[in-house]
């Protein structure tokens, strides 16, 4: 008996998975995709599969943009800035496609979690409608009116007269842009991140080839100039768009839609839209923040201005993994609301955000210690690096507590209540934010220093508000 006991002991360990073993089958479920119920399994291991697939497609869609500037930048100033002032236009288009993709993730998550997998295919089938009406008045002010939208901007001689190509292939094609952001939404809403990381993944990689071979030729490839970089994005996200629907009606690993769904249901497109506004709010909010920021720090001199624009990209790129956390707390809480477990979905929120908080620490310590090192990368003006590594030491401060934000902002989105975070933002960004960085940068005369410091105290101020307001749980009773 003890020979047996001694050999079915041996026998366990010998079958029992490695630690090591255990994280790379776990990794490879992430990007290959699983059915696993994100209701039901381990929060730690739900988080990691949805996260993993997220955080992998925003770091191919910022490596994209990298690879896509790059290539432009060979023809000249003035095709970057037609680039520029066309994605002043597209920045409206992705608020509302952004704002869309919220809704459609709060939806199809509730959805799914209630088991109702019929009726998450019917909301996507009205989502995609969504979509496609969306991207109609662009269209037409793209084929149409791309040199007067040029004009209207400011742009130089060459881009109304050469860089007008790019703007009407940009806002005339943008249908496939805001379908590619809003079913990659619906697949992360069912919980199928590894389908919109493939897809994100194969369109990208297929601009990143075609952008060199259509912008100076190759071969028997005509040489098109900038007008061949928006041909790529097109003909990239075009095929993405044909994967993303063939997958979806061909059915994901939790989603499926079918042909006798593809009619309009009035209902639930006024859902969709009524719960979007919300997201589209806050896009809007952000972006003209932004926008009312840099011009204070254009009254300061081009030096502030390139520097703040090197710390944002700087931002972007490691803020991505804490993005893809905070989509993945958003399906989550969905999911889990839609099952019933408002205390799971809660807990689900607590856990994303400790590891998002451990993970921009480490950022800060990064900035903190390296904030000049890091832009020399992109310059070597003493005055522009004095000014980026300036706000990204401020940036270090308070960079942990950007982690419980992003995380409870999208806790709110996830359940729904898009209103709330608008709410929020339009208070602390535009009542606050703004004033008080026109305040201490012009009237006190702190120059780029007072934006900086503004945004420390707004940004940190509308992070810790959300946390709490996040845990007094008015999110948990929000209907879709």
């Amino acid at each position: 008996m003890e020979e047996d006991k001694s050999i079915n002991i041996v026998s366990a360990e010998s079958v029992a998975p490695s630690p090591a073993s255990s994280i790379w089958q776990a990794l490879k479920d992430a990007i290959r995709g699983t059915e696993a119920d994100y209701t039901q399994i381990s929060l730690k291991k739900a988080i990691f599969l949805l996260a993993v697939p997220m955080m992998l497609e925003l770091l191919m869609e910022s490596t994209f943009a990298i690879a896509d500037i790059y290539f432009v930048s060979k023809l000249g100033s003035s095709a970057v800035a037609t680039v520029g002032l066309t994605e002043t236009y597209m920045f409206l288009l992705y608020s509302l496609a952004m704002g869309l993709g919220t809704a459609v993730t709060a939806i199809i998550a509730r959805r799914i979690g209630e088991k109702k997998k019929e009726e998450a295919g019917l909301a996507a089938v009205q989502a995609i409608f969504i979509a496609a009406l969306i991207s109609i008045p662009f269209s037409i002010a793209g084929i149409f009116f791309s040199k007067n939208l040029l004009t209207i901007m400011g742009a130089d001689a060459w881009s109304i007269e050469h860089g007008y190509r790019f703007t009407r292939w940009m806002l005339g094609g943008n249908v496939v842009i805001v379908l590619l952001f809003v079913i990659n939404a619906i697949f992360r809403g069912a919980g199928d991140a590894a389908i919109a990381m493939r897809v994100l993944w194969i369109a990208n990689a297929i601009n990143i080839v075609l952008c060199p071979l259509l912008i100076f030729g190759w071969g028997p490839i005509p040489a098109l100039g900038i007008e061949g970089s928006s041909v790529a994005t097109t003909i990239g996200r075009g095929t993405g768009v044909v994967i993303q629907l063939w997958t979806l009606f061909k059915g994901g690993k939790h989603i499926r839609a079918a042909f006798s769904q593809v009619y309009w249901n009035a209902k639930i497109m006024v859902s969709i839209i009524r719960t979007s506004l919300g997201g589209v709010g806050q896009m809007i909010v952000s972006m003209t923040s932004w926008i009312f920021l840099m011009r204070i720090l254009a009254n300061v001199g081009s030096e502030a201005v390139a520097g703040a624009t090197i710390v944002v990209r700087l931002m972007m790129f490691t803020l991505m993994p804490a993005w893809g956390l905070s989509n993945a707390a958003a399906t989550l809480v969905g999911q889990n609301l839609g099952a019933g477990n408002p205390e799971r979905a809660e807990a689900s929120v607590w856990k994303t955000g400790v590891i998002n908080m451990i993970f921009l620490i480490a950022v800060s310590i990064v900035y903190f210690f390296c904030n000049e090192s890091l832009i020399r990368i992109f310059t070597d003006d003493e005055r522009v690096i004095a000014i980026g590594s300036e706000w990204i030491r401020i940036l270090s401060y308070s960079y942990f507590v950007y982690g419980w934000w992003m995380v409870s902002v999208q806790a709110f989105n996830g359940s729904g209540d898009t209103k709330t975070p608008t709410k929020i933002n339009l208070v602390f960004f535009w009542l606050i934010q703004i004033p008080l960085s026109y305040f201490l940068a012009i009237k006190l005369g702190w120059q780029q220093s007072g934006v900086f410091w503004s945004v420390f105290i707004s940004e940190t101020s509308v992070g810790l508000f959300t946390l709490w307001l996040f845990k007094k749980g008015g999110w948990k009773t929000t209907r879709v």
